[in-house]
C-alpha cells in the first residue's frame, strides 16, 4: 500500500485532534511527562485553515484512510517566525507524526517524509529542508539520518531543546 500526501481540510479536525492526544505522539514531541496533548494550544481548525501560504498541513492517507499528518514551512515567511526573524529563504522545515498507534514502525513516515521532500525539492530555489526533534527523540535522530540529515545544532524552541538536522538538495540526490 502506497501512502499519499494531500492538503488537510476541516473535515480532518476530528483526526487532528485524536492523534494530538495519542501517548506516542505526546512523547515524540514533548519532555513533559505530564502533557495530556502534544501541541499544547493548537487550534486545530485554525491550523489548517490558517490563510498562511507558507505554511500547510498534510494529511498521510492509505487507500483513503488517514494515517498521520505533515506540516511543511517556508521557514524564512511563516507568520509566527518559529525558527527566527532571520532564517535563510532557500529552506523548508518539516513536521511529521503517525497518529495511528497502529501504522508505526512500517515504514509509512519514510514514505510520508520522501514525498514531503521530492516535494520541497521540485522548487529550484529550495537548497535544504531542516527538522527540529527533541534532542532526547533519540529514534527520531536515527530515522532523519537514515533519510540523509546530518545533526547542525542543538537549539531552544519555546522551552523544547531541539536538536536541529538538514538535509541538503546534494545529499538527497546522492540517497536517492
Amino acid at each position: 500500500m502506497a501512502v499519499t500526501l494531500r492538503p488537510a481540510t476541516l473535515a480532518d479536525v476530528p483526526h487532528f485532534e485524536r492523534w494530538d492526544r495519542e501517548p506516542h505522539v505526546i512523547a515524540a514531541t514533548s519532555d513533559d511527562a505530564d502533557a495530556y496533548v502534544a501541541f499544547e494550544g493548537a487550534v486545530w481548525a485554525e491550523e489548517i485553515e490558517n490563510g498562511d501560504p507558507a505554511s500547510i498541513h498534510y494529511v498521510a492517507e492509505i487507500d483513503g484512510r488517514p494515517i498521520g499528518a505533515m506540516q511543511v514551512i517556508d521557514p524564512a515567511l511563516e507568520r509566527t517566525h518559529y525558527w527566527g526573524k532571520d532564517c535563510a529563504s532557500n529552506l523548508r522545515a518539516m513536521d511529521i507524526w503517525i497518529g495511528e498507534a497502529n501504522c508505526l514502525g512500517k515504514g509509512y513516515g519514510t514514505e510520508m517524509m520522501t514525498l514531503a521532500i521530492d516535494g520541497a525539492f521540485a522548487d529550484a530555489s529550495v537548497e535544504a529542508v531542516i527538522i527540529d526533534p527533541l534532542t532526547s527523540n533519540t529514534n527520531a535522530h536515527r530515522f532523519y539520518r537514515r533519510l540523509g540529515f546530518q545533526p547542525v545544532e542543538r537549539r531552544d524552541f519555546d522551552g523544547d531543546d531541539c536538536l536541529v538536522h538538514k538535509l541538503t538538495r546534494a545529499d538527497w540526490r546522492k540517497g536517492n
